[in-house]
């Protein structure tokens, strides 16, 4: 059994980046920059004001001023400024050539002539300078940057409409389980529903990863090999759940070897989630996760989610917090890492909620995170500083 730690290492270092292409700015929210983008103009653009208020020069800012424009944002000044002048102007607007300050509409009084005098106590100046924020040329956003809807103003800032992007693998899903029915159909007193397939394909689509589903595949040796051989001709990734154990019945693995796969991982060093399988045939992939579906979540987000991220062109580093035990923890065998569903309490301690197993999907219903407890600690005082991995 591997590591997680060494898993996800060799998991990552048979990784081979998908070429880019480029997308519309407005489908580029959760891709992967495969470019470096810089700035094409100052930001600002020109001197404007931050305020509702009064542009003047400051050295007359004692006297009384004379209003000879009104500036909105998106119109030029028409005219210059003079002596003992000012413009009335919006937030937004240009700053008039020769005005070096901008006070504010409160700290303004107006005179019964039109007149404008100044009544603030804080001399402050609400001008924004051209390329204050960002000067032609300067770097913005880094290739392989992930896009989130906080780069995107940038981008468009930048004049990028079509950004260049890595691709998409194309993903197919599949359980495998004769015991499986889908979510429709009432199962008889020997089957189960098949939830691990919405389990991961709702993992994916939080990751902007479309995938095809193709549907619940039976534990019979023909009709496993042509599905998934028939899949890889169309898809390069395929993550599959159940059939990768030691059972009689666990033909996944053999399957892969009979089709040229190179299986690279056969288990972990986890809880759950020790049966797993990761493969690969050149450029083409397979998870084989556990069948468990507390198991097959947490093997996707330990192994499956930097995978795919890093063969999107991203470095995925998964966050980690320590957080206080809140409640002395004991556990008997101490064999292998384990990830419990957690929840935190409102002064930030972890708690673990109740857990029956690998099997029990109703304890991730209402959690917030998982809390690792690594291999061979058998107790923790409450109060410890344990990892905790939000979701």
């Amino acid at each position: 059994m591997l590591e997680h730690k060494t898993a996800v290492e060799l998991i990552i270092s048979t990784v081979d980046k998908l070429p880019s292409e480029p997308v519309e700015l407005q489908h580029a929210l959760h891709r992967v920059l495969a470019e470096d983008v810089f700035y094409d103009s100052d930001m600002p653009p020109f001197n404007k004001s931050a305020m509702d208020g009064f542009a003047c020069r400051e050295a007359d800012l004692q006297n009384v001023l004379e209003v000879v424009e009104t500036i909105h944002a998106g119109k030029l000044p028409e005219k210059e400024i003079s002596k003992n002048q000012c413009f009335k102007i919006m937030t937004g607007a240009v700053v008039p050539a020769g005005a070096d300050f901008v006070f504010k509409k409160e700290d303004a009084a107006i005179m019964d002539s039109g007149k404008v005098r100044w009544i603030g106590t804080d001399r402050v100046n609400h001008i924004c300078y051209k390329g204050e924020d960002i000067k032609t040329g300067d770097k913005v956003l880094g290739k392989s940057t992930f896009i989130t809807s906080r780069h995107l103003p940038l981008l468009a800032g930048a004049g990028i409409f079509r950004p260049l992007v890595y691709r998409q693998p194309q993903l197919a899903v599949f359980a495998t389980g004769t015991e499986l029915v889908e979510p429709h159909v009432k199962p008889l007193s020997f089957q189960i529903r098949n939830t691990n397939s919405s389990q991961v394909i709702g993992q994916l689509a939080e990751m902007n990863i479309p995938a095809y589903y193709g549907g619940i595949l039976p534990d019979e040796q023909n009709a496993l090999m042509h599905e998934l051989a028939r899949a890889f001709e169309t898809h390069q990734v395929i993550v599959l759940t159940g059939g990768v154990s030691v059972g009689d019945f666990d033909l996944v693995p053999g399957i892969l070897a009979k089709l040229g796969f190179n299986t690279l991982i056969h288990s972990i060093a986890i809880k759950p989630g020790k049966p797993m399988v990761f493969a690969r045939k050149n450029n083409l992939y397979c998870f084989g996760l556990s069948g468990n579906p507390v198991s097959s979540f947490v093997q996707f987000e330990l192994f499956v989610k930097p995978f795919l991220f890093a063969l999107s062109g991203y470095e995925f580093e998964p966050v980690v917090y320590k957080l206080p035990l809140g409640r002395e923890l004991v556990r008997g065998n101490a064999g292998r890492t384990v990830f419990l569903p957690a929840n935190l309490t409102g002064d930030m301690e972890v708690v673990p909620v109740d857990f029956h197993g690998s099997a029990h999907i109703h304890a991730l219903g209402g959690v917030s995170c998982l809390m690792e407890i690594e291999k061979g600690i058998e107790k923790i005082e409450k109060g410890a500083l344990v990892n905790v991995r939000p979701l």
